[in-house]
C-alpha cells in the first residue's frame, strides 16, 4: 500500500511540475480570466457542465463565483447545468442524454456568455452537443480536458489540456486551474 501511495504522490507532483513550467498554460489562464471578466462586465454569465467528477467541478466552481472564493464581495452570475434533476431527466427522457447540456444552453445561453465545458476525455457526447449549441448561440467556450484534447481541442476558444492520460491526474489539474480562475476572476471583478 505504501508503494502505491508514494507512486500516486509522485505522479501528481510530476503532473503539477509540468504544469507549473508551461508558459502557454499560464497565458491560457490569463486569457480565460480576461474572457470571463469581459463577459461578466457586459452583464453576461458563466455556464458550467461536465459528467461525473466533472459535474462536481461544474457545481463547485459555479458555487465559488456565486458565493465567494477568498473574500466577501457581490455574487457573480454562474450556473452549473448539472444540478436540476427535473430539467436533466426531462431532457434525457424527451431528447436523450446526449442533449442534457445543449438544450439548457439553447434555453439559457446568450451571445457573449461563457460556457466552461469539462470532459477528461474531450469526447463526451453531451459536451460535444453543448459545444454545437454554444456555437449557434454565440456563447464562448473554455474547455477542460486531458493531454490530447480529444474532439474538444479545436472547438474551444481556450482549451486547458492537463498533461496526463490518467483521469485522476486530469481531474486534479482541472481542480487547480478552476480554483485559479475563480480567484483571479474574483480579484479582477472586485479588487480589494
Amino acid at each position: 500500500m505504501n508503494q502505491f501511495v508514494q507512486s500516486e504522490f509522485d505522479k501528481t507532483l510530476a503532473n503539477f511540475q509540468t504544469m507549473s513550467t508551461d508558459a502557454a498554460l499560464r497565458q491560457q489562464i490569463a486569457d480565460a480570466v480576461a474572457l470571463c471578466v469581459s463577459a461578466l462586465r457586459d452583464g453576461k454569465k458563466i455556464l458550467f457542465a461536465g459528467n461525473g467528477g466533472s459535474a462536481a467541478d461544474a457545481q463547485h466552481w459555479a458555487g465559488e463565483l456565486v458565493s465567494r472564493f477568498y473574500y466577501d464581495r457581490p455574487g457573480l452570475p454562474a450556473i452549473a447545468l448539472t444540478t436540476d434533476t427535473s430539467i436533466l431527466t426531462a431532457i434525457g427522457n424527451d431528447y436523450g442524454y446526449d442533449y442534457t447540456f445543449a438544450r439548457q444552453i439553447e434555453a439559457l445561453g446568450q451571445q457573449g456568455d461563457v460556457f466552461v465545458a469539462i470532459s477528461t476525455s474531450g469526447r463526451s457526447k453531451n459536451i460535444m452537443r453543448a459545444l454545437d449549441a454554444s456555437e449557434a448561440k454565440g456563447v464562448r467556450v473554455i474547455g477542460f480536458t486531458g493531454k490530447g484534447g480529444g474532439d474538444m481541442l479545436d472547438r474551444c476558444d481556450i482549451c486547458f489540456r492537463i498533461p496526463s492520460d490518467e483521469t485522476p491526474r486530469i481531474q486534479e489539474g482541472h481542480e487547480f486551474i478552476g480554483h485559479l480562475l475563480c480567484a483571479l476572476i474574483e480579484s479582477e471583478m472586485f479588487p480589494r
